[in-house]
């Protein structure tokens, strides 16, 4: 009898992950990858930075090429968007796809019943009603979205705004005053990216964004102003002249106040929304899947016997921090995607040993739990910073500040009197995985206060508290 697939959901990098990783375990029958996208698997951390900027081209992105991707013997299904998951059968439903090589090319609708499957189908950009209809109203989540905005980005002089002042607002922020544009940036909260990294390195990074000409603004984005669109006799969607804010902006921000409602309008020729993103999960509507944010898992990986999932979408029981977490970080979706791999295949071989392809001579015969120590970057300019541990949600942070011309500084993230987190900017990178060492596990907040010290200081750093 023909072996079922096990599929993989999601051709990014945690999906790649998984197939590479399950072909190394020893998976050696039908492995089928499906990503909703035409593209090959690519890497989307560049897509705010060197694509937008345009120092790199699409081709550099490619996580591998067809070469590369052909020994593993994919049923490769791109454009293609699964569209239900019956868990019990672990049956998939598919809409559309197109087989690209080293792929057997096919197009199909239907189902396809798997032993076994892994989602890892990311995250979706949010954006605000109406904003699709509405010319110069980008999202950043996709090349294509890249790649557009990118197009719209190649003349000087334009007006940009852009909603959310996150990471992704910040690092977009950063590539348009590069390129010469002129730049406003739009957040809920005062402080940039201040839920990732706190107000502290925030108040610091809202130094350097204005200092390099970004005019920071605070405010609720209440809807956007339009001119007709400029085609033949007006076809076309409207352009977006300017965004509303409902309750102003903050004093000497670029906001100027708008006629009857009393908040500020922003000109905009271009407007990027960075407003966050929602777990793709819309298509898992079995009700034995819990989907509150993200695709409920345990320590495993695992969200339902033979169903598993990695990277954006996933929130799983992290062993160490004692709570579900989901990461939206590159870092984690590779090596999540590996490690759901490698705990699928330990559940097939216990459950069905002498199943054909279900494992080599030596079968992972144990699933271990995923505790990763979390990492994130962002690059802002010169400036690089690099995070180990949870730097969100944290009840107490001690930012150091070692050298603020050369923006060189270290934040400690505490959570239940226990150091979780650690931020650094301009430090070598020997002293960034002794930090990394001290928060693999939490530590008592003085403790890890007292090594995080001695950890600076042998690289000749004294910090100043």
């Amino acid at each position: 009898m023909t072996t079922r697939p096990i599929a993989v959901v999601g051709a990014s990098a945690a999906g790649l992950a998984a197939a590479e990783a399950l072909r190394r375990g020893g998976w050696r029958g039908p492995l089928t990858l499906i990503g909703a996208e035409p593209h090959l698997p690519y890497d989307r951390p560049p897509l705010s930075k060197q694509l937008l900027h345009g120092a790199w081209e699409p081709d550099r992105l490619r996580l591998r090429t067809e070469e590369q991707l052909a020994p593993l013997d994919l049923d490769l299904r791109l454009g293609t968007r699964a569209t239900g998951l019956d868990v019990a059968t672990r049956t998939l439903t598919l809409d559309g796809g197109v087989g690209v090589p080293p792929a057997r090319a096919r197009s199909r609708v239907g189902e396809l019943r798997c032993a076994g499957v892994i989602i890892a189908t990311g995250v979706a950009a949010r954006t605000l009603p109406g904003a699709d209809r509405i010319a110069g109203v980008h999202t950043l989540r996709t090349l294509d979205e890249a790649l557009a905005l990118r197009a719209r980005l190649a003349g000087r002089g334009r007006r940009l705004v852009i909603v959310g002042n996150g990471v992704l607002g910040c690092e977009a922020a950063a590539v348009a005053r590069e390129l010469g544009h002129e730049v406003t940036l739009v957040g809920i909260e005062e402080t940039p990216m201040a839920a990732a990294v706190g107000t502290e390195v925030g108040a610091l990074l809202a130094e350097e964004h204005r200092a390099r000409g970004v005019r920071l603004c605070t405010g609720v984005v209440d809807g956007f102003e339009t001119a007709p669109a400029g085609g033949p006799a007006g076809t076309g969607d409207p352009r977006v002249t300017a965004v509303r804010l409902a309750n102003g902006g903050l004093p000497g921000s670029a906001g100027s106040a708008a006629g009857g409602g009393g908040g500020s309008r922003l000109p905009a020729d271009l407007v990027l929304l960075a407003i966050g993103a929602r777990p793709a999960v819309e298509w898992l509507t079995d009700p034995a899947l819990d989907t509150t944010d993200g695709l409920r898992c345990d320590a495993y990986c695992a969200a339902a016997p033979g169903i598993y999932a990695a990277g954006d979408v996933a929130r799983w029981d992290h062993p160490v921090h004692g709570r579900p977490l989901r990461f939206e970080h590159r870092m984690n979706a590779t090596e999540q995607g590996m490690a759901a791999a490698r705990n699928l295949l330990a559940e097939l071989n216990a459950t069905a040993p002498a199943a054909p392809g279900a494992g080599n001579d030596a079968p992972i015969q144990e699933r271990r739990p995923f505790a990763p120590v979390p990492y994130f970057w962002s690059d802002q300019y010169d400036l690089k910073l690099q995070a180990y541990g949870l730097t969100a949600d944290a009840d107490r942070v001690e930012t150091t500040v070692l050298d603020r011309a050369e923006r060189r500084l270290l934040a400690l993230y505490g959570r239940g009197g226990r150091a979780v987190g650690v931020l650094a900017a301009g430090l070598p990178p020997r002293q960034l995985r002794a930090l990394r060492a001290v928060i693999a596990t939490p530590l008592p907040w003085e403790e890890a206060r007292e090594r995080i010290g001695a950890a600076t200081a042998a690289g000749g750093d004294t910090p100043r508290r």
